[in-house]
């Protein structure tokens, strides 16, 4: 009897402790299930996440294919359009050029012709009209005659039965030298006699071209080569003289710098050396960018070191 009850209490004890037991494990289980729910919804959250990012993506992708074509259509375009605008403006530049170019030569050839009729005009002389000749008194009416006085016999007929011809009435004036002939080849026939060293033919024909062509827009070149005629010559007075009327007569020419320059020359040449640095100094401030300035000051250099001329 004791000993089945000894027994019974173990059989109670164990099933107690597998009771105990069991109850814990039960509830380990139950969070490992719920926590195994939760990572399985985690990790269907997570792969959503994932197609959701990769679809917003390609969409991105997409997107900015999109754009980047339409950059790329939009620089293309910029491109041609600028292109077309720079072949546009280069064309126009262009069409510039050549209208500049026939301006300039019908301005050359209006010159050309100004000074051809110049020349015509020129060449053309004043002529009076032809006298009158009365037989009866051999006077000329228009001419104011007095008549002879009396008892002077009227002219009588030569041999052959006519009457002898008036005298012949002096003329107002000569006509230019070379009449007709155009400036330019006037001024060429001056300037090929300088080349030539021919200082008297070409004094002769630019003075000529001078009184001929006085408003021409070469008679500044023309006076100033009547100086240099002079100066090759060794007459510095006469030079300088022509330098003086290049520098007064024609004070906006082209030549006016050079004038300057060699009026110096001449000076220094007649040993009159401050003036020759005051014609120099001039030069430099008158006409700073002008090639002889360059030589002018290259002079006043030398003459501050004391050296002579060349």
């Amino acid at each position: 009897m004791e000993r089945m009850s000894r027994h019974a209490f173990v059989v109670i004890l164990v099933t107690a402790a597998l009771s105990g037991w069991a109850a814990p494990a039960a509830a380990q289980s139950k969070r490992e299930m719920q926590m195994m729910a939760d990572i399985r919804m985690l990790q269907e959250q997570t792969q959503q996440l994932q197609q959701q990012l990769a679809a917003a993506l390609a969409q991105i992708g997409e997107t900015l294919k999109q754009l980047s074509t339409r950059a790329d259509d939009q620089t293309a375009a910029t491109r041609k359009g600028f292109a077309d605008q720079k072949l546009t403006v280069d064309q126009l530049g262009s069409d510039l050029r050549i209208v500049k170019e026939r301006v300039d030569d019908t301005n050359v050839r209006i010159t050309s012709l100004s000074q051809e009729v110049e020349a015509l005009r020129v060449a053309i002389p004043s002529t009076p009209p032809p006298p009158t000749f009365d037989p009866a008194t051999g006077t000329d009416p228009a001419a104011g005659s007095t008549p002879p006085p009396a008892g002077t016999p009227p002219p009588t007929a030569s041999s052959s039965g006519s009457l002898p011809p008036p005298s012949p009435t002096p003329s107002s004036g000569a006509p230019p030298v070379n009449p007709g002939i155009s400036p330019q080849r006037l001024y060429d026939t001056a300037w090929t006699d300088y080349t030539a060293g021919q200082w008297t033919l070409c004094i002769e024909g630019f003075n000529t071209y001078l009184r001929s062509f006085p408003r021409s827009e070469a008679a500044d070149d023309a006076q100033f080569y009547i100086g240099e005629c002079h100066f090759a010559d060794g007459k510095y007075t006469e030079a300088m003289d022509a330098y003086n009327r290049v520098i007064t007569g024609y004070p906006k020419a082209d030549k006016v710098p050079d004038a300057y320059y060699k009026r110096g020359m001449t000076f220094e040449r007649l040993g009159q050396v401050d003036r020759a640095r005051e014609s120099w100094d001039t030069l430099l401030k008158m006409f700073p960018d002008a090639e002889v300035a360059r030589l002018g000051k290259q002079n006043l250099d030398r003459l501050s070191r004391g050296r002579p001329q060349p």
